[in-house]
């Protein structure tokens, strides 16, 4: 994941908003279709430590951002301690790698294991891309109780399991502490409710501050509709995503949160693409909910007095986007155990080792790392990872990406003070459930 460039590459990561990861180069219908793996093809039961002839694995991922550097020094320092396994990393920008990856795959050349987000595993999974891995979860002990429920869940696809998480990148709410002091707020005691939230934001109005700025665009307007959306008992669409279900109450009550903010003033009208974050760094708002990668980002401006907390609870129950990066293992035309039981070690050595990896801004996925004094001490990553048993992925069903675009319109028009929140939403729902429809087409009910 890209942090330190503000606009397209993180969008490029995080998709067309709302966590839906699948690209239109893997989500849509033009990939190969392949089909099921044979069952001598998928992994099987291996222990944790390889003692085989020399293999090569070739891993696959995006992380061609302030990431990246963290990815190739865990590889580097797991190369140097299995002698016998040889990691070599191929980084491309996301948008490519998820349109090499099924080609390749297809045409025999594909990697041994790369890293993929968890909303573009069922499409991949669906397209038999990847392999089921619930041998190698078991064959690593690995179990929801070493992780959480809903980033563990994320990665099951029709029962079956297509992915080991590594990580979680939730939203979090930045604010500038300079700001906060200049209104009278305490600048260590951020607002943690709605009436809280609404307070701050009338305080610094009146102090002439826009407090929190409202964006149209999917990143990160999306991600904040979807973390309220959940915030007040709704969801994106129904769990076997048969429905759209951000239309309703919930949703019409999330995009009207997000409009006000503009309508009384705690914000600007047609703030542009990631001018929320800039208008942060520059003292000009409080306040924006953004990802857990702006924390090296905002490390990195000299004087600039920062802080980061869970996002407020604005509806009846805490609730926050989030993303995650997941182990995949790829299909071959021939299958290899010997490299099937490497992979398995490497998976494993790099999740028990990920405290390095939350230093690029991230939250580990495995409890025992979060547990840990080290990753506490990573105040920033902590303070947003408490968040880890409230976070939601949309339904793990192949192509549910395609369905975003539709939401990431409504919220665009809604903002931009273009169409009432009720009725963008009741437009993009009808257009969302026609390419639900046609995605259990493509894909199999």
């Amino acid at each position: 994941m890209s942090k330190n460039t503000p606009s397209l590459s993180r969008r490029d990561i995080l998709g067309l908003g709302l966590g839906t990861l699948v690209l239109a180069g893997c989500g849509g219908g033009g990939g190969p279709r392949q089909s099921a793996a044979p069952t001598g093809a998928q992994a099987t039961a291996a222990p944790t430590s390889y003692t085989g002839p020399a293999v090569s694995l070739a891993f696959w991922n995006g992380f061609t951002g302030g990431d990246g550097p963290f990815m190739k020094k865990l590889v580097e320092q797991f190369n140097g301690e299995h002698p016998n396994i040889k990691i070599t990393m191929n980084v491309y920008q996301w948008t490519d790698y998820y349109a090499k990856v099924p080609a390749a795959v297809s045409a025999g050349q594909g990697p041994d294991l790369g890293m993929m987000h968890v909303d573009s595993v069922a499409t991949n999974a669906a397209r038999n891309v990847v392999l089921p891995l619930d041998d190698v979860a078991k064959a690593l002990n690995l179990t929801e109780a070493d992780f959480s429920p809903p980033v563990w869940q994320a990665g099951v696809y029709k029962g079956t399991r297509y992915a080991i998480p590594l990580d979680v990148h939730p939203l979090g709410m930045f604010y500038n502490k300079s700001v906060l002091s200049k209104a009278g707020l305490d600048p260590d005691n951020p607002p943690k409710t709605g009436e809280e939230y609404l307070a701050a934001l009338e305080t610094l109005k009146k102090g002439g501050v826009q407090g929190h700025w409202a964006t149209p665009f999917p990143f990160t307007g999306s991600l904040q509709f979807g973390s309220l959306l959940h915030q007040h008992g709704g969801q994106l669409f129904a769990d076997d995503a048969s429905v759209s279900r951000f239309h309703e109450e919930p949703g019409v009550a999330a995009l009207t949160w997000l409009v006000e903010l503009i309508e009384k003033g705690y914000s600007p009208k047609n703030v542009g693409q990631d001018a929320d974050l800039i208008a942060l760094q520059n003292g000009k708002n409080a306040f924006n909910w953004n990802g857990i990668w702006c924390i090296n980002t905002l490390n990195g401006i000299d004087g600039l007095e920062w802080g980061v907390a869970p996002l407020p609870q604005i509806g009846s129950k805490p609730a926050a986007w989030a993303g995650s990066h997941q182990f995949v293992v790829f299909k071959q035309r021939a299958a290899d155990q010997n490299k099937l039981t490497a992979a398995k070690v490497f998976i494993n050595w790099i999740s028990n080792h990920s405290l390095e990896w939350a230093k690029a801004g991230q939250v580990p996925a495995r409890k025992s790392i979060r547990d840990g004094a080290e990753f506490q001490a990573l105040k920033e990553q902590a303070a947003i990872g408490a968040q880890i048993d409230d976070l939601y992925f949309p339904p793990s069903v192949a192509g549910i990406g395609d369905a975003t675009a539709a939401i990431d319109q409504a919220i665009n028009a809604a903002i931009l003070l273009k169409k009432s929140p009720k009725d963008a939403l009741t437009e993009a729902a009808a257009k969302a459930d026609k390419i639900l429809e046609q995605n259990r087409k493509k894909y199999g009910a």
